[in-house]
């Protein structure tokens, strides 16, 4: 199971609202002075997921929970998104250059067929998204951030 802890931002009627940042290994890396990838990461926007998940539970914001999703779902995905446009690319390259006889066909082609592979892998993802697997679930929920108090005895 893949771990993720987010935010939550809000909660209404059952349906929570939540805040995710995408994290990269560049601020475990000890190349990233001379890093591209590091000063590009610096350079564009901070990726952050908001997301939606059904929660029974009343959430308060700013609460943080912890979410897990399947590796076998997310193989899946991943196998699906990569693999459909380069199988797509192959397979009309192959037959434009069977019928055509030319490079420039093939290379037309293989333009095609990425394409279609990645509209076929939206339309994929989009049926398979609605499985109960492929969605994430919560595992565990931290305290609300009012619920902690610490006093000292001076």
């Amino acid at each position: 199971m893949m771990r993720e802890w987010a935010t939550v931002v809000a909660w209404k009627e059952g349906v929570a609202t939540l805040h995710s940042e995408a994290k990269t290994s560049c601020n475990s890396c000890s190349a990233r002075k001379s890093c591209g990838s590091h000063a590009l990461n610096k350079l564009g926007p901070k990726n952050a997921h908001v997301m939606t998940i059904a929660s029974a539970e009343p959430l308060q914001p700013g609460q943080r929970i912890e979410l897990g999703i399947r590796e076998s779902s997310l193989l899946g995905s991943a196998l699906l998104v990569y693999m459909t446009p380069l199988f797509g690319l192959f397979l009309v390259a192959g037959l434009f250059q069977m019928l055509f006889h030319s490079d420039l066909a093939a290379a037309c082609g293989a333009l095609l067929g990425g394409v279609a592979g990645f509209i076929v892998a939206k339309g994929i993802s989009g049926i398979y998204g609605e499985r109960a697997a492929f969605q994430p679930v919560i595992l565990s929920v931290a305290l609300p951030p009012d619920a902690l108090r610490v006093e000292n005895e001076a």
